[in-house]
Formats: structure tokens, C-alpha cells, sequence
């Protein structure tokens, strides 16, 4: 069904008049020049989940029309993975047919919304001889950025061009309505690894109010934007920027992207509560001297330590070694940092442990570690009340905390008040 959907929607798209496709190299004169801007919906891979967005060019008088792309990468290129690892990723503007764009993003169930431009003859010839120049070798590389460069801001910035500066105008200092991570996160709600992974790396520089302009680095903003936007054309009439809005293709069964974000907390903190309970079970067992407690105990807490450790060594690097600038000032890196990774070495050693004073040394500071991990995680809350370490980290610290507490030195002080002092007082 998908397939015939398909092939209609594509009949159309290259036989009706405004549809016709187009020519990199005819200048033509903006009379014959239909400008849309084609914005996607978000797709499969992680790198799509925020949507695309082109601008499509048909010269009539040429009979052609091109799509040009702000958002083509590769992984065949040189040093390809280095350059991501490193934040330098560079990206590249670059035309082609607009049926076979058009005819991926169907194959790919993804959403397609096609915004016509109604612009006076000048601005679509000055915009078509911008995006023509922006495709010559020359000029086509540009270093990518989640928020500030990317598919979606070039689009944006072309749009104001194309109106004479007013689309900044209005836009540039009118409040945004979420953070960048709270627009992020609009996006991640349905896997919850990557919500809260990518949640955990993102550090408080995302965390201050934006403006519209800003939240325009998602490419469902500019559209929406675009089709309520207004401008003064040549005369002194005020137009609508765009004429007519046409769905090419809604996607099926894909995850929504949400209004407003949800709050995730709760869901890892209930997450961390198994977590502790199930760790509290091992050590019942283990202070009984059940049979194979005292392992499970140890392994479990040192592939914790594992992960939250990978994941704090991650955030580390691209903190101080990188120029992945959003993972800059994050609180998390004081509570879940290389240190943890220990825990895993030190459950070994208390496993393989050939005496009890070995095994007490060592799960001794594994008892420590892990306190160092939810003191430091309460202290990262605390420090919330200083505007100058505020940052929206409760889904991090709702994971780890309520398990930290279990493997500290929490259950032993807790076990040393009650036969020290409530029993007393009881008996």
C-alpha cells in the first residue's frame, strides 16, 4: 500500500506545473522561480530522530528544479569518525533531483511537508543565486553544530536573507519556548537509553531560556514558523512568507513528536528503586553467608560501576578534549566519572579474595566509592540553588542515587544505629 501511496504522490510530484524538475545552472529570472522549503520528519537512525530540511528550486523557464541540501555527511569520508569523536565533524551543502529526495524519504516512512515561498521576483532570484553559490566546492563545507550551524539554521538564515532581515527581526529576541535540552528531549522520549544518555552527556550551557530564532535548529520549527510569519513586500502590502502548504506523505506508525517534554524522572528513579532493592536482596543474603550473595553482590556492583563509569569517562573526554561545547560545565561529571569504573577491578579482587581481611579491605572501599557517588549526587542537587550551577540533571541523578545508597556505607550505618542505639533505647 506504502508502495502504490508512493508512486502516486510521485506521478504528481513530477507532472503538475509547480513540480517540475530543476536546473543547477539555469539563472532565470525570479518570475519563473518556485521556491518550497521541503522539511522531513524524524527517520530511524539516531542521527535523524530531529527531522531535515531542503529548500526546492523550480525554474519554469528552464523546465528543472533542484533540492538543495545544508545536511550531507559521510561516513566514507577522510577520517570520518575521528573528526565526529572530536567535534570537527564536517558538513556539506550539495543539490540533486528532488523526486529521488522525495522518493528516500517515502521509502523511509518519514513525514514530508512541502512550504511554498511567495517572495517578490528579486529575493527568489537572490535566493537561487545564494544557494548556487553555496554548492560550488569552494563553498560548500561547513564545521557542523547541533545548535548554532546546522541543516536547519542555514535554511533559517536563508529566510532571513530572502526577507530583508525581518525574519530575525521578529524572531531573534522573541522567548523560545523550551531549553535546547527540553527540545532535545521532545525528540528522545521514546527510547529511554538514549533519552537519558544523551540527557547525562548534555551539560548546563543548554539549560538557559532561548530565544524562537534559537529553537529553530530543529527544521519542524522553521516551517512552522515560516507558514505563520508575516512580511511588508515592495508596495508597502503585508504578505504571508508562505502560499500554500502541501503533505506530501505522513509517516505510519512512527513515535510523535511531543508538544511539550515529558518528565522522565520518575521513571528512572522507580528504575534505580529495582535496582537497589534487588542489590539490598544480595546483601540480606550475602551478610547470611548464602552461597554465591557475596559474588553476585560483587559482580553486580562493579558492572555499574562499569557503565556509569564508561559513561562519566565518555563525558570527561568530551568535556576537556573536545569541541563538543553542549557537553561543557556538567555537574554529572562529580558524581559519575572514571573513578566508578573502579568498582568492577575491586569486585573482582573482593571475589578472588583468598582471606577476610582481603575481602574486608576491598569491599571497604568499594562501600567507599560508591558513598563518594551519592554524597557527590546529593551535593549536585544542592547546588541547584546557585543560578550558576543550575542544570537539568534529575533524570541522572535519579538513576544513580537510590542504588548508590544501597552499596554505601548507608545500610552499615543504618545496621549500627538500630543495634547500638534503637534496640538499647527498646530494651
Amino acid at each position: 500500500m506504502r508502495r502504490i501511496l508512493r508512486s502516486i504522490i510521485l506521478l504528481f510530484f513530477l507532472t503538475a506545473p509547480a513540480e517540475l524538475p530543476l536546473s543547477a545552472q539555469t539563472g532565470g529570472d525570479g518570475d519563473n522561480l518556485v521556491i518550497k522549503l521541503a522539511v522531513m520528519g524524524p527517520g530511524d537512525e539516531l542521527y535523524f530522530w530531529w527531522g531535515h530540511i531542503g529548500i526546492i528550486i523550480e525554474d519554469h523557464a528552464g523546465g528543472r528544479a533542484r533540492f538543495y541540501d545544508w545536511g550531507i555527511f559521510s561516513f566514507e569520508n577522510e577520517n570520518f569518525f575521528y573528526n565526529f569523536a572530536m567535534g570537527r565533524l564536517l558538513y556539506t551543502c550539495g543539490s540533486s533531483s528532488p523526486e529521488r529526495n522525495i522518493n528516500t524519504y517515502i521509502e523511509t516512512n518519514r513525514d514530508i511537508t512541502l512550504y511554498t515561498l511567495d517572495l517578490p521576483p528579486d529575493k527568489k532570484a537572490e535566493l537561487k543565486a545564494f544557494a548556487e553559490w553555496n554548492v560550488q566546492p569552494e563553498n560548500r563545507d561547513y564545521y557542523y553544530h547541533h545548535f548554532r550551524d546546522n541543516c536547519a539554521t542555514r535554511v533559517r538564515d536563508i529566510l532571513d536573507m530572502a526577507t530583508g532581515g525581518a525574519f530575525k527581526e521578529k524572531y531573534g529576541n522573541a522567548p523560545g519556548r523550551f531549553t535546547y535540552r527540553q527540545n532535545v528531549r521532545r525528540h528522545t522520549w521514546f527510547n529511554p537509553f538514549f533519552d537519558w544518555f544523551l540527557n547525562f552527556l548534555m551539560g548546563q550551557d543548554i539549560d538557559t531560556p532561548t530565544t524562537v530564532w534559537e529553537e529553530m535548529f530543529l527544521p519542524s520549527e522553521i516551517g512552522n514558523r515560516a507558514n505563520e510569519f508575516t512580511y511588508t513586500a515592495p508596495g508597502g502590502a503585508e504578505r504571508k512568507l508562505v502560499s500554500h502548504v502541501e503533505v506530501l506523505y505522513t509517516a505510519v506508525g512512527r513515535p510523535r513528536v511531543l508538544e511539550t517534554p515529558r518528565r522522565q524522572w520518575p521513571a528512572e528513579l522507580a528504575l534505580s528503586c529495582v535496582i537497589a532493592a534487588a542489590l539490598g536482596f544480595l546483601l540480606f543474603f550475602k551478610y547470611r553467608g548464602k552461597a554465591g550473595a557475596d559474588i553476585a553482590w560483587a559482580l553486580s556492583q562493579g558492572a555499574l560501576g562499569l557503565f556509569f563509569g564508561g559513561a562519566g569517562a565518555l563525558l570527561f573526554f568530551m568535556t576537556f578534549f573536545t569541541n563538543h561545547d553542549y557537553t561543557y560545565h556538567n555537574i554529572n561529571i562529580i558524581f559519575a566519572n572514571p573513578l566508578l569504573i573502579g568498582a568492577l577491578p575491586l569486585g573482582i579482587l573482593y571475589i578472588t579474595g583468598t582471606s577476610g581481611l582481603d575481602k574486608f579491605k576491598y569491599e571497604t572501599i568499594i562501600k567507599s566509592l560508591w558513598s563518594y557517588a551519592a554524597v557527590f549526587a546529593v551535593i549536585s542537587m544542592l547546588l541547584k540553588i546557585l543560578p550558576w550551577f543550575y542544570q537539568q540533571n534529575q533524570v541522572d541523578v535519579a538513576l544513580v542515587l537510590p542504588f548508590a545508597l544501597i552499596l554505601s556505607w548507608l545500610p552499615d550505618g543504618l545496621a549500627y544505629i538500630r543495634r547500638e542505639y534503637l534496640w538499647r533505647w527498646l530494651n
